[in-house]
């Protein structure tokens, strides 16, 4: 049998009201070899967000005592104001059962990520045009006005990082992401790269048969 390695974490990363957590969700409904990393974040929850499903709610003492402890495989303050972290014991106990991890982050921690020995592939999602990005932060309702002019402007220093992922998807229509993002994935689990040692493991086959 030809054997390969093929488990990896999966970064999706956009501006604020991109779609990638949306696209995380229909992603995980097609695959059954996925599972979700839940981040640990200091903001409170939005809308029915529940502790535990979404985020991992917890005060910046409990945060600040986690980096401390080297919990984080990658961890950052967004907008100033709330901290975002990935746990490293989660991760890594999935990856060892050979199974995908998915995550929605910032340009913040995947750049984090690219910098450990964790296996990644990293997807920049966008939205056809900054006009429906604003679209789409005003239809959602959670911010106010101040808020979304923020996150436009920090939307255009995050497109600065679109050079550093792999790949690159437009959300336009999400149906069509979504498949573009399971081709990507399965792709990724075809790469050379991640046999072990394809060709003898070939051979290998070809003498078991000769017996």
């Amino acid at each position: 049998m030809i054997q390969k390695s093929k488990s990896f974490l999966i970064i999706l990363s956009a501006p604020s009201g991109g779609g990638k957590t949306t696209i995380l969700s229909e992603i995980l409904k097609r695959a059954d070899d996925i599972d979700y990393s839940v981040s640990y974040t200091t903001r409170a929850p939005r809308g029915e967000e529940q502790d535990g499903v979404h985020y991992h709610f917890v005060d910046e003492k409990e945060f600040e005592k986690r980096i401390a402890d080297k919990d984080f495989l990658e961890y950052a303050k967004v907008f100033g104001k709330s901290w975002y972290g990935t746990s490293i014991s989660y991760i890594q106990s999935r990856l060892n059962m050979g199974r995908h991890v998915i995550m929605d982050i910032d340009v913040q921690g995947a750049a984090q990520i690219s910098a450990t020995a964790v296996e990644y592939v990293k997807i920049f999602i966008i939205p056809p045009s900054m006009e429906v990005l604003k679209e789409r932060l005003i239809k959602r309702g959670t911010d106010a006005m101040e808020d979304i002019l923020r996150r436009l402007e920090t939307a255009k220093e995050e497109l600065r990082f679109i050079p550093e992922y792999d790949y690159l998807v437009v959300n336009d229509d999400l149906d069509q992401a979504v498949d573009k993002v399971m081709a990507i994935i399965k792709a990724e689990e075809n790469r050379v790269s991640r046999y072990i040692n394809p060709m003898q493991d070939f051979l290998q086959q070809e003498h078991k048969n000769d017996r």
